[in-house]
């Protein structure tokens, strides 16, 4: 058996992280379609519209080293992806709907976060330059996203959630 390197370990977890995002991009409409507060509403249709700017990202990495841009299925994302999809079903037309949306946001947000830091610090180490550059790009869109929901938590969807009860 062939040694893996770091090489091989960045392109795994490229593949990981754009199969991940190609499945956000997907599940944001219907996040978005189920809010009842207008800012969370909102708050998924921009993310869709960066997710799809990370996407094109992601691609040029692939470029940068000189491979395919695939995705390999990631039963991480998927798993947070169908928890939304539960609290959805379960909690339509509740005010506690949103709370619940907007925690599954964050897990995605969190599981972005944590990868995308992984990558820069793995490109920075193998030496790709311009793949740490854009990997910082969308580093920092998704803390930015994440810091919006937690604000956005705060200051309308938990307060409705709670007052409802």
């Amino acid at each position: 058996m062939a040694s893996k390197t770091l090489d091989d370990l960045f392109h795994e977890t490229l593949k990981d992280i754009y199969y991940a995002e190609r499945q956000i991009v997907k599940a944001l409409p219907k996040m978005a379609r189920g809010a009842q507060d207008p800012k969370l509403k909102a708050a998924f249709e921009k993310h869709k519209e960066e997710t799809e700017g990370q996407i094109d990202r992601l691609k040029q990495v692939f470029e940068i080293i000189g491979k395919r841009a695939q995705g390999k299925t990631c039963p991480a994302i998927d798993g947070i992806i169908e928890e939304g999809e539960e609290i959805l079903d379960e909690f339509k037309g509740t005010p506690a709907l949103d709370a619940g949306l907007l925690a599954a946001a964050q897990a995605v947000e969190h599981y972005e976060i944590s990868r995308y830091g992984t990558l820069r610090a793995w490109a920075q180490q193998l030496g790709h330059r311009e793949a740490v550059t854009l990997l910082e790009q969308t580093l920092a869109e998704e803390s930015k996203t994440d810091e919006a929901l937690t604000g956005l938590a705060k200051t309308a969807v938990n307060t409705a959630a709670q007052k409802a009860a």
